[in-house]
């Protein structure tokens, strides 16, 4: 059991440390400012404002006026040395200090750059290092703290700071300094809560310096004595010190004398030392040297001086700090001269709880320049019903990880508007406050953890209270899970759903939460956690039976079923440059028939990992037989929709839009034989991202069958304007176009692509001899409204035209869904050449739509061009018919009415098939 405690006065020989106000953001009229840093707008010749600081310290010596403050900014150091020969008034001081906030940031001046105050008075100097002496001469006055000062290149025998030329009232306090001379007649000055290390030197040397103080300083010796008085230094005080001699090194060249403390004879008169702990020494020296005699240890030097009648002796200097067990704690003089209400850290004075308080007058003052602290960062709790009806008693138990558990109090706000709760925590592991509450509601229960000095620590956490009267009923929602960034990294999978129970009644917590998604995933119900259910990712998008069965600590149990209907989402589209992520010639290889395979998406770029569809240009070449090619979000689909036809031994190509399955993937299925595959990456929808898609009625950008360029030859390029034109607005950034050629002279492949200095390895359109070949391709717009068009081989006339675009002023965002057929005139009859059939089914609300509308059955070449319902048909094409083939394309069109209408040209009858891939609709 420790002593009653009782109350010590601090104040009693207190130096007060002048108030020069913390940095602030505002530019008051009585700071200068100092700032090298770059980009400071610095200058010498300028006010020395916040916003025009001074470049140097110097000029701000030279401008500074009483009860101005020179504020200087730190980081670059500052290559210049410094003297302060200006001086402030009584009550009025000049001040240097650090410009910044939080931690205790210093100035530095460039190694050998030192400081001196000469002939002044008033002044104050915090936070500055210097690697060359810091020297005050012919001063009073003067407040050095928080300083760091080394001897600089003398890093053995030199001294960081020396106050010397009858310099009075010098306070040095809470600074880290290498050796210190007080000479030349100064008187008074003080050092207090310091770090001072000597090497050859003494630490601390004070000669012809009447009335220093020296107290609550730590002092470290090697080779000379670490704390050394003499000279005419009468009238001096050494209190609360903790005084280390190290063992002797190579440093030291001399066999002076190593007292950890040495007056000499005529420093003795009015001279006092007690409260201080000498701590190790090695060798033959004694521990005390007074007037020329030595003492073994603290008891001798009483008997022999009368002085130090409360100093300790240890044997090793780590006897001397404030870990565990250290005598330094709890046991100084707090009425000593020159005592501080903070420490080196500037920690405030704090009661060891676990150790007798042996300071003067039962004191609790710490010796040397440390002051033990409980090390409080922070708080714990725990709520014993963190879930439970209204009059429960609820219950916090709160603890920290002081030290000194047995001095701390808690503060415990239950956050309903009541009176906080303050309780001890004495001896028990943890503190109690218990709290009855009287209405339902989640409630954020604050812990503050204080200590003995008013140091805090905080946690909260939340309580949940229910309406008593109502039994367990499960419920829930189950919203979609969207991604919310661009980011690879967030990979959220098309078609996920999350669990929301917040319309669950639960009077007590739920223990057991099993739940059937409804699609046969694995065997049924799974556990899921009820306070995080997590989500969910279906296969497909339809109507699912999700049940969920809960069980609470009482044994109450509920179940509820639900429809859910799961859909892909409304999103923008993301343009991309083209890119390849497939091509099977290169990695020789084919794709067979009824073997589906698979590649995950992005591939070989750096592109969102929350698509819900992604927009592809495929192309199937080196048919073994005639076959057709179905692309899917899943390995299970079998669509009846196919995307790409071809005929044994040739090329054909077409765009595709296609959900992006749970795992990123797509998954690609040739009906029969063998062939090569490549796939181009255009661009790609996602929720929350992208851009929007205004249909336009279809128009015609470009022709080379009309003008004076011609066709375009094999290796040339042709730019073509595609936005400011057709009713495509000049800002916009992608334009969904159909590409048709004809009149080719070879086998050849065109580019459609924005920047004509870089273009890319990838293909839009597969022209052939003989055959007028269409497709769609989505092209971002490059420089001046333009994209430009590449030929392989041979030569080609090409037709451009526009059917929408993508922009910041788009209207609708685009719906993807699995592939559903709305027409198909096998069923009906064949399409007349001249005729036009209507094909419904589209949803409601829909103003554009993205088709695989393909032609089979031809009896001669043509063309198709969808347009919306209702509207005025154009000359652009939108599909080329040729005999004997079967052509999909990849169409997107306006709707009108929820229809589209197909025309069939005057070349022949057609059967025509169309297939619904998912629709735009415009959204707030």
């Amino acid at each position: 059991m420790r002593p009653t405690r009782t109350t010590v006065l601090l104040t009693a020989g207190l130096v007060t440390l002048l108030g020069i106000p913390a940095a602030t953001a505002a530019d008051a009229p009585d700071s200068l400012y100092v700032n090298n840093q770059d980009g400071s707008n610095c200058t010498d010749s300028g006010p020395g404002s916040q916003a025009v600081p001074f470049c140097t310290i110097s000029t701000a010596v030279k401008a500074v006026q009483p009860g101005q403050t020179v504020r200087i900014k730190p980081g670059k150091a500052y290559d210049e040395a410094v003297t302060i020969d200006r001086s402030g008034e009584p009550g009025k001081p000049i001040g240097f200090v650090v410009d910044a906030e939080g931690l205790p940031l210093r100035v530095s001046l460039r190694s050998g750059r030192g400081m001196t105050i000469s002939g002044a008075s008033h002044v104050v100097v915090r936070g500055i290092t210097v690697a060359a002496p810091l020297q005050v001469g012919r001063s009073s006055d003067v407040e050095l703290d928080r300083i760091i000062a080394t001897a600089g290149r003398d890093v053995a025998g030199g001294t960081g700071v020396v106050v010397g030329e009858g310099s009075a009232d010098v306070r040095i306090t809470r600074s880290s300094l290498q050796g210190v001379r007080i000479d030349g007649g100064s008187r008074n000055t003080v050092l207090a809560r310091n770090v001072i290390s000597g090497i050859s030197a003494s630490a601390l040397s004070i000669t012809d310096a009447p009335g220093t103080v020296v107290t609550n300083n730590t002092l470290r010796g090697l080779c000379s004595a670490t704390l050394a008085l003499g000279g005419n230094s009468t009238g001096s005080a050494a209190f609360n010190n903790v005084v280390s001699t190290y063992a002797r090194s190579s440093y030291c060249t001399s066999d002076g004398a190593r007292n950890p403390f040495l007056v000499a004879q005529s420093a003795t008169a009015e001279t006092r030392a007690d409260y201080n702990l000498v701590a190790g020494n090695p060798g033959p020296e004694q521990a005390y040297s007074w007037s020329g005699t030595a003492y073994k240890d603290p008891a001798a030097f009483q008997a022999g001086t009368g002085q130090g009648a409360h100093d300790i002796l240890t044997p090793t200097p780590e006897g001397g700090g404030t870990m565990d067990g250290s005598p330094a704690i709890d046991s100084a003089d707090p009425t000593a001269p020159g005592v501080l209400p903070t420490d080196f850290s500037g920690y405030p004075t704090a009661d060891d709880p676990r150790v007798p308080n042996t300071g003067r007058n039962g004191g609790y003052l710490d010796r040397g320049a440390h002051e033990t602290q409980d090390g409080l960062s922070s708080a714990t709790m725990s709520i014993d019903q963190s879930w439970a009806p209204v009059g429960t008693k609820v219950e916090v138990k709160a603890s920290s990880d002081s030290k000194w558990p047995s001095a701390m109090s808690y503060r415990v706000d239950f956050g309903d508007g009541t009176q906080p709760v303050v309780t001890q925590q004495g001896n028990e592991p943890q503190a109690l406050a218990s709290h009855v509450y009287g209405r339902p509601g989640d409630y954020v229960v604050k812990v503050t953890a204080v200590n003995g000095v008013g140091r805090t620590a905080t946690t909260e956490k939340t309580t949940k209270v229910t309406a008593g009267d109502k039994p367990l009923a499960a419920d829930f929602t189950a919203p979609p899970v969207l991604p919310t960034s661009d980011s690879p990294d967030e990979h959220v999978p098309p078609l996920t759903m999350g669990l929301d129970l917040k319309s669950t009644v639960a009077p007590w917590p739920v223990q057991s939460m099993l739940v059937d998604f409804g699609d046969g995933e694995g065997s049924g119900f799974e556990s899921r956690d009820y306070n995080s259910p997590g989500q969910h990712t279906y296969s497909a998008p339809g109507e699912y039976k999700v049940t969920v069965k809960l069980q609470d600590i009482k044994g109450a149990t509920s179940t509820v079923s639900k429809t859910v209907r799961v859909e892909y989402p409304a999103s923008g589209y993301v343009a991309t440059e083209p890119f390849r992520i497939v091509d099977t010639r290169t990695d020789l290889w084919s794709l067979r028939g009824a073997e589906p395979w698979s590649t995950r998406l992005p591939a070989g770029g750096s592109l969102s990992g929350g698509m819900t569809a992604a927009v592809l240009n495929v192309t199937v070449t080196g048919a073994s037989e005639d076959t057709h090619l179905s692309v899917s979000p899943n390995r299970q689909d079998r669509p009846a929709t196919s995307n790409v036809n071809v005929r044994a031994g040739g090329t054909s190509s077409n765009t595709v839009t296609v959900p992006v399955g749970s795992d990123g993937s797509v998954w690609f299925r040739l009906n029969s034989g063998e062939a090569k595959l490549i796939v181009d990456f255009v661009g790609y929808y996602q929720p929350n991202i992208g851009q929007r898609f205004s249909p336009v009625t279809p128009t015609r950008l470009a022709d080379t069958r009309t003008g004076t360029a011609g066709a375009l030859a094999g290796g040339q390029t042709r730019t073509v304007k595609v936005a400011g034109v057709g009713g495509i607005p000049a800002d916009a950034t992608a334009v969904a176009l159909n590409l048709t050629g004809t009149g080719a002279t070879s086998d050849t492949h065109v580019i459609a692509y924005p920047d004509p200095a870089r273009r890319p390895v990838t293909s839009n359109l597969n022209p052939e001899p003989g055959k007028d070949k269409s497709n769609q391709a989505i092209v971002p717009v490059g420089p001046n409204g333009t994209i430009t068009l590449y030929n392989n081989a041979g030569s080609t006339h090409l037709v451009v035209d526009a059917v929408g675009y993508y922009g910041k002023d788009g209207k609708a965002l685009f719906t993807p869904i699995a592939p559903k057929r709305l027409g198909d005139t096998r069923t009906t009859g064949k399409l007349a050449p001249g005729a036009t059939t209507t094909v419904a089914g589209l949803p409601a609300g829909a103003v554009g739509a993205v088709l695989n509308v393909t032609a089979t059955e031809t009896s001669a070449a043509g063309f198709l061009t969808v347009h919306g319902y209702g509207s005025a048909r154009t000359d652009a094409s939108s599909l080329n018919t040729l005999p004997g083939l079967t052509v999909p394309n990849h169409v997107t069109t306006p709707v009108g009415d929820g229809k589209v209408s197909v025309f069939n040209s005057w070349g022949g009858s057609n059967h025509v098939i169309t297939d619904l891939l998912g629709y735009f609709t415009e959204s707030r």
